[in-house]
């Protein structure tokens, strides 16, 4: 019997079910598929990264290692594996495209990973083992010959297998370009026997070594056994693991954010609707308890629909987050355009399923606590219908305003008053749904600022040259310079404190780069000091006006400099112009030429030609994958606003019934309840926008400085946003409005009347 009356309730108040199970579903699979995105992501990057042997530090030196120098670092304890490692972009022969040409004398440390084709080879003196990602974007097969230039000499191989590399697990060509590009960009190891035959010379630039030591420890014992001091990168300064790292904290902190949101609106909801949902069925109780039903038996049958509510929801929501998480890891879908890994299974932390279980049981508690607390006294007492609390005048009706407000005013003020449970739920929607549209379209706004800053304003170039690193004297640079527009930059390694930076050096006649200040405005580099990025300005507490000492690596000298200013930068650095750096005596090379000639003929000492729209092509990849993630925090947004209120306008509806009953025997027409219906949503939405769009914006200011540090954004919002944010929001709830006040044409006045007392 119970049973049945189960199904007949559910049946009957099928529009607040339906809610509840879409709130949670929709809260439990965005915590799922969140937290299933980072935590994929982790176990499959470590798994790929042990399997190819990520270097824990990478010993880096201009002139190169010999075998002895290798002995010496692997002498220390601590170092498990050690391997010379050398890695120079490279130009296709005959084409625009770029390849990270990789030699390695142990491929046990910094190695690869066979997709197909042979195994690789350290003894052939022809092989080519290309990453199979820019193989298919190039229409690349093994057997195919592959012509590499280094240096000016011409490296020709054949393609024996297609590989993966955690060394190039995130494959930039350097940190301007935010997204890879395999159709102009990829990787390529050859065997150190088939370079030394090419280039008459073993030359490795590297020692990449595998250590559980700590980077002081490891920096001291390298220095000690090699006997100067060198440039070491721990593997959380390369781009693979300090980018992939990032991914996964970021994955965290939205599984912290967004699904919290969604499973707390979900909870606040069937508090209020269950309770509701009980108080409507107080009769019904007593029927029951008058038939001889006992509280128990009672109390189990209401509770079970709580819980028939978390294990349908939890059950969709788990699907939903399966779906996500398949959307975002994927090798074609978003994660998959910007990581190459060879095994994107998805896995589920521990923890979500423990929470699931705590959702389900938290749930059914509400359902407990709700039938709980009207099931008390006697059969008659459970009779009586539900009655609302005694309500006190307010002390705005003792004022002459009160007068002057209309019947519809005066009557939603005392009903959103009386009701405290159902208006705090209405503007929790409100504010949730204009935070996610604040939050997403702010998101897009300061993309688009940024890009047009970083990339279309400040690049005032076409191309730039990327020099050889090798054999390049300072003359022939300057004459490349002279020839394509005279601008000209150099890069190089320097130490502060113990952390590892850039020290970019300029010689700008054309302002072919501009440099971005800390409010997204141009400045203009001086000769008498320098200029930090904000990360650096904050971590070490400098402001301009104050000093910076920096020591470059392979020297011994320290350099004390003032402060112009702070820069916002996509890298970390300290920048200075080349007369600033000739008084201080800086030693540098000359790496980069910046040109508005888009024909750059590429003979030595040109390495290598990126164009502009290379660039932002890139990023206009990582915005379209933006874009998409807006829509869906949109869709979100509307879904949020549309299901809350829906159901919040249900149950108010359900609770004035007999009071919109009233109004029809006095001769209130229904257009005319509609529109006090519908006004109270409107003022509740106005009064939840107020409140949304700081929180919105604020959120947005957290999830930058958490989530996109690295790439000093500054947060721009324009009207755009806001109007739309407001429109869209208003636009949800006078439609939800429009829909529960047609309600109003099926009131039986008799029926609502009669049993009340």
């Amino acid at each position: 019997m119970l049973a049945k009356k189960l199904f007949r309730t559910i049946l009957k108040y099928k529009a607040q079910f339906l809610s509840m199970i879409i709130m949670i579903a929709i809260g439990i699979g965005v915590f799922v598929g969140f937290n299933m995105e980072w935590y994929t992501l982790e176990q499959n990057t470590n798994a790929f990264l042990s399997e190819t042997g990520f270097a824990d530090y990478r010993i880096i030196s201009k002139t190169g290692f010999s075998e002895s120098d290798l002995n010496a670092v692997l002498s220390i304890d601590g170092i498990k594996a050690a391997t010379r490692y050398f890695s120079v972009n490279a130009s296709v022969k005959n084409s625009d495209d770029i390849v990270a040409l990789t030699v390695n004398s142990d491929t046990r440390v910094s190695g690869v990973l066979s997709v197909s084709g042979e195994n690789y080879d350290a003894k052939s003196e022809d092989g080519v083992w290309l990453s199979d990602r820019y193989a298919a974007q190039n229409g690349i097969k093994t057997g195919d010959l592959l012509e590499l230039i280094y240096n000016g000499t011409t490296l020709t191989g054949t393609v024996k297998g297609l590989v993966k590399s955690g060394e190039y697990m995130i494959c930039l060509p350097d940190a301007n370009q935010v997204m890879p590009d395999y159709n102009t960009y990829g990787f390529a190891y050859i065997s150190p026997a088939m370079f030394k035959n090419t280039i008459g010379a073993e030359f490795y630039t590297q020692i990449n070594a595998i250590s559980d030591l700590d980077k002081n420890d490891f920096v001291e014992a390298v220095d000690k056994a090699l006997g100067t001091t060198y440039v070491v990168l721990s593997k959380d300064e390369t781009i693979s693991w300090s980018e992939s790292r990032g991914e996964i904290e970021e994955g965290q902190v939205m599984g912290s954010v967004l699904p919290v949101l969604f499973l707390l609106i979900a909870v606040l909801t069937m508090i209020t609707t269950m309770h509701r949902i009980i108080a409507a069925e107080k009769t019904q109780i007593g029927t029951l308890k008058a038939l001889g039903f006992k509280n128990r038996k009672i109390v189990r049958h209401y509770t079970s629909f709580a819980l028939t509510i978390g294990v349908i929801g939890s059950c969709l929501g788990i699907g939903i987050g399966y779906l996500l998480g398949w959307y975002i890891m994927n090798p074609n879908g978003a994660m998959g355009t910007y990581i190459d890994i060879p095994d994107w299974s998805l896995k589920t932390p521990f923890m979500c399923w423990i929470i699931l279980l705590g959702v389900i049981a938290l749930l059914t508690l509400i359902g407990f606590l709700s039938v709980k607390s009207i099931i008390k006294g006697s059969a008659a007492e459970t009779l009586r219908p539900y009655a609302p609390k005694k309500f006190k005048n307010l002390f705005i009706e003792k004022t002459k305003l009160w007068n002057r407000l209309c019947f519809g005013a005066r009557w939603n003020l005392r009903d959103s008053l009386r009701h405290k449970s159902r208006t705090l739920m209405t503007l929790f929607g409100i504010i949730g749904c204009t935070v996610l549209c604040v939050g997403a379209l702010g998101m897009q706004d300061t993309l688009d600022a940024f890009v047009k800053v970083f990339y279309y304003d400040a690049i005032n170039y076409e191309a730039r040259i990327n020099l050889e690193t090798v054999g390049v004297t300072t003359d022939e640079a300057i004459a490349v310079s002279e020839r394509y527009g005279k601008d000209w930059g150099a890069t190089l390694g320097v130490q502060i404190g113990d952390k590892t930076v850039q020290l970019e050096i300029y010689h700008l006649e054309n302002d072919s780069v501009k440099f971005v200040n800390e409010t997204l405005n141009f400045t203009d580099l001086k000769d008498d000091g320098a200029y930090i990025c904000s990360r650096i300005a904050e971590e070490f507490n400098v402001k301009p006006g104050g000093e910076i000492s920096f020591k470059p690596y392979g020297t011994n000298a320290e350099y004390t400099v003032k402060v112009n200013g702070i820069l916002r930068s996509m890298v970390e650095n300290i920048v200075i112009t080349d007369e600033f750096a000739e008084s201080l005596g800086i030693e540098y090379q000359i790496n980069t030429v910046y040109t508005n000639e888009k024909d750059v003929e590429k003979v030595f000492p040109i390495s290598n030609v990126q164009n502009k729209s290379d660039v932002i092509k890139s990023f206009d990849t990582f915005l379209s994958l933006m874009r998409t993630m807006v829509a869906l925090l949109i869709v979100a947004a509307v879904i949020l606003g549309i299901v809350v209120l829906y159901n919040l306008g249900v149950m108010s509806y359900t609770e004035r019934y007999r009071e919109m009953a009233t109004l029809k025997v006095v001769g209130f027409k229904n257009k005319q309840i509609g529109r006090i219906l519908i006004g109270q949503n409107l003022w509740l939405t106005l009064i939840g926008i107020i409140f949304g769009i700081p929180a919105g914006v604020g959120v947005l200011q957290y999830l930058l400085t958490a989530l996109a540090k690295e790439y000093e954004m500054v947060l721009s919002l324009g009207f755009k946003t806001f109007a739309v944010s407001i429109l869209l929001t208003f636009g949800v709830s006078l439609l939800v409005g429009l829909m529960v006040s047609n309600k109003n044409k099926k009131i039986d006045m008799v029926e609502a009347l009669k049993g009340q007392e």
